[in-house]
């Protein structure tokens, strides 16, 4: 079944299965492999893109449900707060092997929209869906805050 998708502000036809996960859609049908499978089962957060805005596991929501809606990869976030989150990224080195980092700077993006001043609290609750075989959540918590202080600058 032919399905439309705007990803990244640009319209996609998919022909694939109702059921079919988005993560897969994303990444199979579409060539946009940013968005990383972890689990499978939205546990491990590498999967994070904002569907209207709201970061979402793709790899749990049918691209049915993602029909019609505004869809946003790490490869398409460009708002000032993921700018922010790109460069705190950088400068505090926060990847190790980067593998979930993706879904991390979309989570913390997603944050910082709604949030442009977290705490610790916040940022703790806005990411625990979001795991780091690397334990970078220290680096990930500081690289947070940085962004957070060149959005209010």
């Amino acid at each position: 079944m032919a399905i439309e998708l705007n990803v990244n502000g640009k319209v996609h036809t998919v022909d694939v299965p109702d059921d079919k996960p988005l993560l897969w859609v994303l990444r199979e049908d579409i060539q946009l492999t940013g968005t990383k499978y972890g689990c499978g089962i939205a546990l491990c957060g590498a999967c994070t893109v904002h569907l209207d805005g709201e970061p979402m596991r793709a790899c749990i929501v049918p691209v049915s449900m993602a029909a019609g809606r505004e869809i946003t990869t790490v490869e398409g976030v460009e708002s000032p707060a993921a700018m922010a989150v790109r460069s705190a990224w950088r400068e505090l080195d926060v990847v190790q092997c980067g593998y979930c980092h993706s879904g991390q700077m979309m989570s913390a993006t997603a944050l910082l929209e709604s949030n442009p001043s977290p705490t610790d609290d916040d940022i703790d609750n806005a990411m625990r869906g979001n795991l780091c075989r690397c334990a970078t959540y220290y680096r990930i918590r500081a690289a947070i805050h940085r962004a957070a202080a060149e959005l209010e600058a």
